[in-house]
């Protein structure tokens, strides 16, 4: 997928504003440098929607150095910055170096995305390994969240979090473990961020998790412009479109919308620090 929104998004139109929710969230994590339309827009839908924060993630040094400029124009954004575990070939001490530096910025509230990708094979283990270990000592040094992107790797990540002895804040991106992966996250304080995928009608595996995650380590995220939540799955994502996620995740969950959007508020305020 580009960086710079050549993706073919923008030859299928976006969906309507969803009912606005009824307490204020945000969106942990969203890609706002390859969302197909200009970010002051994006900023405007979505908190029309009752999405009023949003934490844009650096995938390379180009999209962490977007992050951080962005944040540091829009009052309403926090960056985060890394380089992917996809992006992590040969990756230099001076790179990461780089990410170390762009961590230092007031509005630079995580280190992220970084972790272990076993799904693609565009990045040999020992790298990925290597990076996610340096990350981590980052994102500890820095005093900042660590976000992690752990695609069909999960014994390996809680394996490295234990050995380097993780941060205070964890957050796992697009959650994809089990159950019981969800209680080894509760019993350790890591927060666990669901996506549009939770609503998939094959995704009865991630809403266990769900359920069996408590409140108080829940966030909510759309990772746009990927995992557009049903109704408009296959429609291009945005950070406006989190109530659907949000209204699913309230029905899955036993808990009324109100009371979900106050915990993953409050969750959220707990990650990454007040605005």
């Amino acid at each position: 997928m580009s960086r710079n929104g050549e993706d073919g998004q923008s030859s299928r139109s976006f969906p309507p504003l969803p009912e606005r929710l009824p307490v204020d969230v945000f969106d942990s994590h969203c890609h706002l440098d390859i969302v197909s339309t200009p970010v002051q827009e994006q900023l405007r839908s979505a908190k029309a929607a009752g999405v009023t924060r949003i934490v844009t993630i650096g995938c390379d040094l180009p999209s962490s150095r977007f992050a951080v400029e962005t944040a540091g124009e829009f009052d309403d954004v926090y960056a985060a910055v890394a380089i992917h575990p996809n992006e992590t070939s040969g990756i230099s001490d001076a790179v990461l170096e780089d990410v170390a530096r762009l961590a230092a910025h007031r509005k630079v509230r995580a280190i992220g995305e970084t972790g272990l990708d076993y799904y693609r094979d565009w990045a040999p283990k020992a790298d990925q390994h290597r990076a996610f270990r340096a990350h981590i000592e980052i994102a500890k040094r820095t005093g900042k969240a660590l976000v992690i992107h752990d695609r069909d790797a999960h014994d390996d990540v809680l394996r490295v979090l234990d050995e380097e002895g993780a941060p205070g804040t964890v957050v796992f991106h697009c959650y994809s473990g089990d159950a019981r992966m969800a209680e080894i996250c509760a019993e350790h304080g890591y927060l666990m961020s669901f996506a549009g995928n939770v609503t998939f009608k094959n995704a009865e595996p991630l809403r266990e998790a769900l359920r069996t995650a408590p409140l108080d380590l829940l966030l909510v995220e759309t990772d746009a412009p990927f995992l557009t939540p049903i109704p408009h799955r296959g429609k291009p994502n945005a950070s406006y479109l989190i109530p659907h996620t949000v209204r699913a995740m309230a029905e899955i969950k036993g808990v009324g919308v109100a009371e979900l959007c106050t915990a993953i508020a409050a969750n959220g305020e707990r990650a990454f620090g007040p605005w």
